[in-house]
This record gives structure tokens, C-alpha cells and sequence, in this order.
């Protein structure tokens, strides 16, 4: 039987390996980061299952799936040139990436199905800081939150219910850790971008809210408050939240042991551990 040991969530902003190369390992970023490495490396889990937002550079807009699983040995990247991001392979469990895709099926989602793809720094960036020597497997679980219509809060919430319950049902004794990559309020090339800037916080309000949800346990607030509309007015890819939701799917209504925002940048750090 497998077992879910933990839930993290961390930013993916693309500027922080060069950041952090610029400014040392002591300062803020490189902290936070290693203060979420530290507990991953406590717990030593099998495999990880991350639940990310690619941004348009492993699908795109002819064939953007909402929900859909990476099935395969190993994916490479970035395949978007993060700057300071070195080229990595990642392993992919394969074994248990087809069971969360065929178990998915037999729930109820209609998930699409990769097998041939690398990934962007939405993905290799919480790596390159939690697991450098990539030889943690993992299982990506690409949501859709950047090309409206998104998918429903609850929607994703009850996908990471379905991957705990597909995980609780392995025949082999197996740990598994889930970790959520994104940002709760952030537009990137918007309208919504701070005047003169690329990107930006619009609304540091709405990530003030989320991080209390977070904090307190307070599940069904959130859901009710992360409405597409909602999302939106945190900028063009707030809908990034809904990896920490389908985090919190998987682990409950567990209060985090370590909750760490970046209020300024509209996202956290977050560890849920129970052992």
C-alpha cells in the first residue's frame, strides 16, 4: 500500500537562479528554498508528484489540456532558456505516473495523456533548488492555469483527493510526496503588471487572503473564494493557486508546519508534514 508522507509548496519564479547565483546562498530566496529542501530530505519519499502550470512551452495553444499526466522514464529541460538554469534530465516514475493516469480514467477525469515531452522552468526550478542531483522520480501533473476558462477550484481540489486515493491503493509499499509549483498573484506581460515592469504583484490582498487560508486550514473558504473571475484579478497566471489546491487535495486539511510568504511577490513556501 502506499502512503502520502507530505505536501510542499514553492514559487517557480524563472529570475531566482539568477538571483540567487548574484546574491548568495544566504540570502532570502536560497533560504526559504533550503528551509523546504531540509524537510524533503527528512521525509526521503519515493517519488514526487508535482503539480504545475507549464506556461505554454510544453503545450500550447493549438492542444492545451486542462488536467493531464506525464508518462514516461525522464523529461528534460527547461525548454524555455531560464537564465542560470543548467540543463537537466529528471526521471519520471513511470510505473506509478500510468497508474494515477489509468486509476484518473476509472474516477471520472478526463485527463490527457503525455509521453513525449520536456518541461519549462515551472517545473525545474523548484528542482533545481530542492533535489539538484535529480534523482528524486517524479510524476508531473500539468493544470491548466494560465489559458481561460480554468478549470474549478473544486474541480482540481477532487483531482488531488483522486491521486492520495490512487496512491493509498498501490500494491507495493511506496512513499510518495506531492508538491505544488506557483504563485498566487502574479501577471506576467499584462495589463495588470506594475506600470514599467514585465511582471508584477497586482494584488498582494488576494495573496494576503490565500496565505490565511492556508495558515488556518480553512479549505472550503478558499474554495469558494478562488473563483476563475477571482484568479484573474490577481493576474494572468494567479491561476497558478490551483496546484496549491490540488496539493491540499491530497493531503487534507492539514495545517503546514512551516508557512513562509514573499508577500511583496505574491507567493509562499510551504511544508504540511504529520510524521
Amino acid at each position: 500500500m502506499g502512503e502520502i508522507v507530505a505536501g510542499f509548496g514553492v514559487p517557480h519564479t524563472p529570475m531566482f537562479p539568477a538571483l540567487v547565483k548574484r546574491d548568495g546562498p544566504q540570502c532570502e530566496t536560497a533560504q526559504l528554498y533550503r528551509a523546504v529542501a531540509g524537510h524533503l530530505d527528512a521525509i526521503k519519499p519515493d517519488a514526487l508528484v508535482v503539480f504545475d502550470s507549464d506556461h505554454l512551452n510544453t503545450f500550447f495553444l493549438d492542444n492545451y489540456p486542462n488536467l493531464s499526466i506525464g508518462v514516461t522514464d525522464q523529461t528534460t529541460g527547461p525548454n524555455d532558456g531560464t537564465p542560470e538554469l543548467p540543463p537537466y534530465t529528471v526521471p519520471v516514475s513511470e510505473d506509478l505516473a500510468g497508474r494515477l493516469y489509468s486509476f484518473g480514467l476509472q474516477s471520472g477525469f478526463d485527463l490527457s495523456l503525455a509521453q513525449e515531452f520536456d518541461v519549462d522552468h515551472s517545473i525545474l526550478v523548484p528542482l533545481h533548488f530542492l533535489t539538484p542531483h535529480m534523482q528524486l522520480p517524479i510524476v508531473p501533473v500539468f493544470i491548466n492555469g494560465v489559458v481561460h476558462p480554468l478549470p474549478a477550484a473544486r474541480r482540481c481540489f477532487a483531482l488531488g483527493q483522486m491521486v492520495r486515493t490512487a496512491v493509498e491503493a498501490l500494491p507495493a509499499s511506496s512513499k510518495v510526496a506531492v508538491l505544488a509549483s506557483g504563485s498566487f498573484s502574479l501577471d506576467v506581460g499584462g495589463h495588470l503588471s506594475p506600470r514599467g515592469q514585465f511582471a508584477g504583484t497586482p494584488d498582494v490582498g488576494w495573496g494576503d487572503t490565500v496565505l490565511g487560508h492556508l495558515q488556518n486550514g480553512r479549505i472550503n473558504e478558499l474554495l469558494n473564494e478562488a473563483t476563475s473571475e477571482r484568479m484573474a484579478r490577481a493576474g494572468n497566471v494567479a491561476g497558478e493557486l490551483l496546484n496549491w489546491i490540488a496539493m491540499l487535495g491530497v493531503i487534507g486539511d492539514r495545517r503546514p508546519r512551516f508557512l513562509e510568504p514573499q508577500r511583496e511577490m505574491g507567493h509562499a513556501y510551504g511544508v504540511w508534514r504529520w510524521d
